[in-house]
């Protein structure tokens, strides 16, 4: 490798990080991850949850087709929240509103299956999820 080689590969990567509005300093790196962690750890458990509620209503616990549905798509929400707001990008925003708003009603469903232990970690967990959502927003409109 030249000489020239490390210096201008360090420029090529701190030009594309400025290019994508990443900052070494960015003082709300930190709710960026938070979020993207919470979605992540919010996702895993609402779509752990769904199976639980498909074996229920396998078992003909019809009251649980409702937290099945809300389950799966909060999981999917969940998921493309902890892409998008992970790298930053433009759109973060717009699916952590999404994603507060989906993990507040399955949280509200699952909470209704409150002697349930699955459905009470699942609405812990959207509750968490939500309010990581909110504060990363907040940190966003304040900036």
């Amino acid at each position: 490798m030249s000489r020239l080689c490390l210096p201008a590969c360090a420029l090529v990567l701190t030009l594309s990080a400025l290019s994508f509005g990443i900052a070494a300093d960015d003082k709300h790196a930190g709710s960026h991850e938070d979020c993207a962690k919470a979605c992540n750890d919010c996702q895993r458990l609402c779509d752990m949850c769904s199976t639980h509620c498909a074996k229920l209503i396998s078992e003909g616990k019809k009251e649980h087709l409702a937290t099945l549905g809300t389950c799966r798509d909060c999981a999917t929400v969940c998921s493309a929240a902890a892409s998008i707001v992970a790298r930053k990008g433009p759109f973060s925003e717009i699916i952590c509103m999404s994603c507060a708003d989906a993990c507040k009603q399955c949280a509200t469903e699952c909470g209704k299956q409150g002697d349930d232990s699955m459905m009470k970690k699942c609405a812990d967990e959207c509750r968490k999820c939500q309010k990581a959502c909110e504060e990363m927003l907040k940190e966003k409109v304040a900036k």
